[in-house]
């Protein structure tokens, strides 16, 4: 299974959920292959944000390494599942999507409702997290069985 994890810069919310997805696939021993991006283009090329990269270090996840890149289309064909964090991004995402199929492979990470951009708000890095790992959670026991 190959998924990608969207947000809006790469920076903050998707690095987690990459993050977060990749360590808990890899525990339950799963061969899953995730990666992050971003519909905007501002960090290309950059690193998540400190406070992405510490929050994650606070529960055992190194996601330092990771430069965040820029959405394309050719990810409809290199991805299973594209799981974005909030209406927005669906929007962005579903705007280049090629085929009904490419459409098909993007929901949301929640389901039903949205994971808040933290980067206004230092507070919301923990809280971001949890929702994020509850949703990565509920996608591995979805798609694992």
């Amino acid at each position: 299974m190959k998924i990608l994890m969207v947000c809006l810069g790469n920076i903050c919310r998707s690095p987690l959920a990459e993050g977060i997805m990749q360590h808990l696939a890899d525990e339950q021993g799963l061969n899953w292959q995730i990666d992050s991006a971003g519909t905007g283009n501002w960090h290309i090329g950059e690193g998540p944000d400190h406070r992405s990269v510490r929050t994650a270090r606070q529960f055992g996840i190194d996601i330092s390494k990771q430069v965040c890149r820029q959405f394309k289309p050719g990810d409809f064909d290199n991805f299973d599942l594209i799981l974005v964090m909030d209406k927005n991004n669906l929007t962005d995402v579903l705007a280049q999507a090629r085929t009904e199929q490419d459409a098909a492979k993007v929901k949301l990470l929640l389901t039903d409702k949205e994971v808040p951009d933290p980067y206004y708000d230092n507070t919301q890095f923990e809280p971001v997290f949890k929702l994020i790992e509850g949703g990565c959670k509920d996608i591995i026991h979805e798609y694992s069985e």
